[in-house]
């Protein structure tokens, strides 16, 4: 990609009301442009971070055998009637022709129950998981932190069906190493654990996966033997470690990027969802939801990985993994800088290349830094004396030469 052509700038400042770290840095970066409090337009750079992360979620829902579908964002009030949940505070509604009304979901247990009604009907038909990656809605009262907690938002959810408490307890047990697997490939693995929290109306607990960060907006207590956390919701009936009777909690701060719940029959109960088993009797379909927001994951890892200057993207989500830079306004400096990404990107290398011959050294170098990239590759007069490009990378203040003729 020519910065020349590239939708959307860098900018010097952003609005007072933007607190969070990863709303200034991504705004100030042009990878997001804020539409309104909590909803967000993802400029080609943000969208280019969005998406690979979602396609390391995508890529291992699928290796787990889970199927990729797409539901719909509008859904008729009626489904949440027939749950009791058509009260929650954060729904957002709308009426149609006809006096219809309807939903725009902020989580698709009404929508994923009825549709996978349809097409299971006995125990040889399950275990079935089922998952998407599509935009939810939620009135938030006060949306804040950037994209960390939007009124929309962009979710993976995964749902999964069972003939009993066994088959759902095996399934979790996998989706928990799934998680981890995931957070790993993120940058996010050593900083990500497993947190037990309130189960609701669902069971004892669930689990969420806690980012630990300073400015996480939730309180855990973490075994430090275990690596695992208990929310400070439940700290006052669960004050020990759940996994080795630990008393010595620490308390520390987290971001939650991701929960799973067991269902169990909560709303095959409401649809009457049954199967039938190996005799031929009706049963219960067991559930478990499986969430993970790519966009607040997004936002998670501006937060954590970050430092005065700008972001430092881990390299598998990063939007370009070269930021080429070329210095001084020589004619040979720019061609020598073009050969080089021509051949780079022709060799399917992603590369940013910033090809504004107007603007100072200083100025590239600060972009650059405010973007992140994780590999700068600079092009100047004195290097090309060398017939060397210099390297140097986001997450280190040392840079050294290497021959040009590696990247041509």
């Amino acid at each position: 990609m020519l910065y020349s052509k590239l939708f959307g700038k860098t900018s010097k400042t952003v609005s007072a009301d933007e607190e969070s770290i990863n709303a200034q840095y991504l705004i100030r970066g042009g990878f997001i442009n804020k539409q309104m409090a909590g909803i967000y337009n993802y400029l080609p750079l943000g969208l280019r971070v969005l998406t690979k992360i979602q396609n390391i979620i995508r890529e291992e829902m699928l290796a787990a055998d889970a199927n990729e579908i797409l539901m719909p964002s509008l859904t008729q009030e009626e489904s949440y009637k027939t749950t009791g949940r058509d009260n929650m505070d954060v729904l957002f509604r709308s009426e149609g022709h006809g006096g219809t009304k309807y939903v725009l979901n902020p989580t698709h247990e009404e929508v994923v129950t009825p549709l996978v009604q349809r097409y299971v009907f006995s125990y040889q038909d399950l275990p079935l998981g089922v998952f998407q990656i599509q935009n939810k809605y939620r009135n938030e009262a006060r949306a804040k932190s950037g994209i960390l907690r939007g009124r929309e938002f962009n979710m993976k959810d995964l749902y999964s069906f069972h003939t009993d408490e066994a088959s759902l307890n095996e399934y979790y047990e996998v989706m928990k190493k799934v998680y981890h697997k995931i957070y790993d490939r993120l940058g996010l693995g050593e900083l990500t654990i497993l947190t037990y929290a309130s189960g609701g109306a669902f069971s004892r607990y669930s689990h969420e996966f806690q980012t630990l960060c300073a400015v996480g907006e939730d309180t855990i207590f973490t075994c430090e033997k275990c690596k695992i956390g208990i929310n400070k919701e439940i700290i006052s009936e669960q004050t020990t470690c759940p996994e080795c009777g630990n008393v010595d909690l620490v308390e520390k701060n987290g971001i939650e990027v991701g929960n799973i719940f067991k269902l169990r029959t909560k709303f095959s109960s409401a649809f009457n969802f049954k199967y039938s088993d190996a005799a031929g009797q009706e049963q219960l379909v067991e559930m478990g939801c499986y969430g993970m927001g790519p966009s607040r994951i997004m936002g998670t890892l501006v937060e954590v990985f970050h430092d005065d200057n700008g972001i430092v993207w881990p390299e598998s989500v990063a939007p370009f993994k070269y930021h080429l830079i070329a210095l001084g306004k020589e004619d040979e400096t720019f061609e020598m800088a073009q050969k080089l990404y021509k051949t780079m990107t022709a060799n399917g290398i992603e590369v940013l290349f910033d090809d504004r011959r107007e603007l100072t050294a200083g100025a590239k170098f600060a972009d650059a830094d405010l973007l992140g990239l994780p590999v700068r590759m600079i092009i100047s007069k004195k290097t090309l004396e060398k017939q060397s490009v210099e390297i140097k990378k986001r997450n280190s203040d040392q840079s050294e030469l290497e021959p040009i003729e590696n990247y041509l």
